[in-house]
């Protein structure tokens, strides 16, 4: 296994998985401190880096789109100080970052890891329940429910209406900005209904926004926001009614039987994978795996 320990935190490999565990000093940000341990899959990767500086590095990991939660709320960077994915490294220790950049791009190579976008979530967002009060309200997210309860910051319009709990089956999409400058930010939830296919109120009236100024645990409501995210449809994900493809059209003509033609080379290996995935995931046992995979051998 390859590990990296700094005050910022520990990485560690072990061919399969990238463990990112955030370290106990005071510069490691609130979102990555509350987020805790993540296990990042080799095929959840897109690439990783160091970039060496004057006085510290920055170990860094490069997702696959669409395979965090989080990353997709955000717009692929959380706020400044609280990416899970930048390590800070001292410059005494850039020559144990670099071999951890070896090892891991060895072993996206030989596992011929694929770097595209994905349709599916790879990383499972925050776990639940979830609640994080910031800004104008405190919210809690159970897995099937969306709760809303205002403070005394809150406008006196949008207080009025009492809480809110929005069903995640009537969410449509979830919204985040953070604050920026003289400007504040917000996290809001689009949900079906009347009135939401024009533009939504500003968020400070808006019932199923969170209004943010900036303050120390505004990046939390992103944690929140994430957690939604990972259980709503992917965006790149087909839609469920898209028509399957017309197999019986494309098919030929009947003809004499013939000798199939020998799998392709790469799906075998794509297939390999796949088996490897399913084993370790404990849909195979061990004696399926070894059968499974002696057999896909036995074709390259």
């Amino acid at each position: 296994m390859t590990e990296i320990i700094q005050k910022d935190g520990t990485w560690s490999f072990d061919g399969d998985v990238i463990r990112i565990v955030p370290g106990g000093d005071k510069s490691v940000g609130l979102l990555r401190q509350t987020l805790g341990e993540i296990a990042v899959p080799l095929r959840a990767l897109a690439g990783i880096s160091f970039e060496a500086g004057k006085k510290t590095g920055r170990l860094r990991l490069r997702l696959r789109d669409g395979a965090d939660p989080l990353l997709q709320l955000t717009g692929g960077k959380p706020a400044d100080g609280s990416d899970p994915y930048v390590l800070v490294v001292a410059n005494d220790r850039s020559g144990v970052a670099e071999y951890f950049v070896d090892e891991v791009r060895r072993a996206m190579l030989l596992e011929q890891v694929e770097t595209g976008p994905v349709d599916a979530y790879l990383l499972p967002g925050p776990s639940l329940p979830i609640t994080v009060g910031a800004g104008d309200a405190t919210v809690t997210f159970d897995g099937e429910r969306i709760r809303l309860e205002w403070n005394w910051k809150t406008e006196e319009s949008k207080a009025s209406g009492g809480a809110r709990t929005l069903a995640l089956t009537g969410v449509r999409a979830v919204e985040w900005l953070p604050a920026a400058g003289l400007e504040n930010g917000y996290l809001r939830f689009r949900v079906d209904g009347a009135g939401q296919s024009a533009a939504p109120p500003a968020p400070k009236y808006d019932p199923h926004a969170v209004e943010l100024w900036g303050f120390r645990k505004d990046p939390l409501m992103a944690l929140l926001g994430a957690a939604v995210v990972a259980r709503l449809p992917h965006p790149n994900a087909a839609p469920p009614d898209a028509a399957p493809p017309a197999l019986e059209a494309a098919a030929p003509a009947a003809v004499p039987a013939a000798v199939p033609a020998a799998p392709d080379h790469d799906v075998l290996l794509r297939r390999l994978r796949e088996l490897g995935e399913l084993h370790r995931a404990g849909v195979l046992t061990d004696e399926e795996f070894t059968l499974a995979k002696q057999a896909v051998l036995k074709q390259l």
